[in-house]
């Protein structure tokens, strides 16, 4: 059975190319273009990991985040960020909220996948 990833993007390029390549790799892919349906279909959907962008109108990322880890029901969903924000300071924020990964802009394809493999696969 596919794994599911709810992937969150407002730059609807980028939106695009990643969802078509996340399901040319055979990932059941759930996509919205804000934090506030990202929260909501993350809460109904329960998916195996989420990929978020961090600035978005509304919300930001660490808050959808934040909102995930306070919720039972998504607290234990894996979590990568994705932004264009390289500062230290960025990435120590996202580390602050939560155990999580942090994809800088614009990030290689086979950087996205080695991590959602290292996160998807089980430890035997």
């Amino acid at each position: 059975m596919p794994k599911t990833i709810l992937f969150i993007e407002d730059n609807k390029e980028i939106r695009e190319s990643t969802v078509e390549l996340l399901e040319l790799e055979g990932y059941n892919v759930l996509v919205v273009d804000n934090g506030y349906d990202g929260i909501n279909i993350a809460k109904n959907n329960l998916p195996d990991l989420v990929i978020s962008d961090v600035i978005m109108p509304g919300i930001t990322g660490y808050q959808v985040f934040e909102s995930l880890l306070q919720d039972e029901s998504t607290r234990l969903i894996p979590f990568i960020f994705t932004s264009a924000m390289s500062e230290k300071s960025d990435v120590k924020k996202a580390f602050a909220i939560g155990m999580c990964h942090y994809l800088i802009k614009p990030y290689d394809d086979k950087e996205l996948f080695k991590i959602i493999e290292k996160i998807l696969t089980p430890v035997l």
